[in-house]
């Protein structure tokens, strides 16, 4: 059992171990816009509370992926974007997969029937993660926001549900 990668549900102590997985995905510059983790308040507020995974080896935090809201507009109510962290020590284990599995199953779960996602053109094992997961490409928003004074595409990704709002 101890050296069993475990999926499960995200803590709020969790947040110093995901925190730093987050801080080692903005500093490659390929995984998001942002400069800073956010507080935990303010994590927590822009996420889905039943939809946050992570992946654990013991105490340790090695992943986690979760969803947030795309819109507040209830026609929008069962679209969500996926974000999914790897720790850099836990790279090339499987982890992305294996959080990215447990986050659909609990997106449909809780009755989510599309997922979205904005990847760096450069970031192509995040695009392949999800192309795995029946993500399809469905364009790409070019120079959509300047980073370090660089225009940056987006390669917009979605997975419509096959069990959710198929009716």
């Amino acid at each position: 059992m101890e050296n069993t990668i475990l999926i499960n549900t995200m803590k709020p102590e969790d947040w110093n171990q995901v925190r730093q997985i987050y801080l080692e995905g903005i500093a490659t510059g390929n995984a998001t816009f942002q400069k800073e983790a956010p507080s935990w308040e303010n994590w927590d507020r822009d996420h889905i509370s039943e939809c946050r995974v992570v992946a654990r080896l013991g105490d340790t935090v090695m992943g986690w992926a979760a969803l947030s809201p795309v819109s507040s507009r209830c026609v929008y109510s069962g679209v969500a974007e996926v974000s999914v962290y790897v720790g850099s020590k836990s790279m090339n284990m499987g982890v992305g997969s294996m959080l990215l599995h447990a986050l659909i199953e609990s997106s449909e779960q809780h009755g989510y029937w599309t997922l979205q996602s904005g990847i760096f053109p450069e970031n192509v094992s995040s695009i392949g993660l999800h192309k795995k997961f029946h993500f399809r490409e469905i364009g790409v928003r070019e120079k959509v926001g300047k980073m370090d004074g660089v225009w940056r595409d987006v390669v917009l990704l979605e997975r419509r549900s096959r069990t959710i709002g198929v009716e």
